[in-house]
């Protein structure tokens, strides 16, 4: 996919209301980035910085993504 198509494919997804989203405590940004990179395509996942205080929101095309997602931090996610 070219980049075009990514952010295209993105915003269908994402606008369905259906985003499936997780709050992550904005010390472990970089770890979250880190683990969507090596485990899922870039047209899968997208970050939102500082939805709340200390905090980002990842959201995910796939419910079971999400749900990996929140397995690698449970103490961390804000729910």
């Amino acid at each position: 996919m070219t980049p075009q198509e990514i952010a295209e494919y993105k915003q269908r997804w994402m606008s369905t209301g259906n985003n499936n989203p997780v709050r992550l405590h904005s010390d472990l940004d970089t770890q979250g980035k880190t683990w969507c990179r090596r485990n899922l395509e870039r047209h899968q996942w997208s970050m939102t910085t500082w939805t709340d205080v200390y905090e980002h929101t990842f959201f995910f095309e796939s419910k079971e993504h999400a749900s990996q997602f929140e397995q690698q931090w449970p103490r961390f996610i804000n729910q």
